[in-house]
């Protein structure tokens, strides 16, 4: 949720796949060896996993 909220706020727009919804994503996830959610892809970026404000913000200050 605080990802969302974050997102949003930056401006930077997404899609949410949620994985209690989409059971094949939750198995996607987990054979790319992730634990947690939320996990947060970008192209041609390392996935930020977890709410990481700092990484956010850094992809704010990049979309500019």
């Amino acid at each position: 949720m605080m990802t969302k909220k974050l997102l949003a706020q930056y401006q930077i727009e997404f899609a949410e796949v949620n994985v209690e919804e989409v059971p094949e994503a939750l198995a996607s996830l987990k054979e790319a060896g992730f634990q947690s959610v939320p996990v947060t892809i970008v192209d041609n970026q390392e996935p930020i996993v977890g709410f990481r404000p700092d990484l956010l913000a850094n992809l704010a200050k990049a979309a500019i």
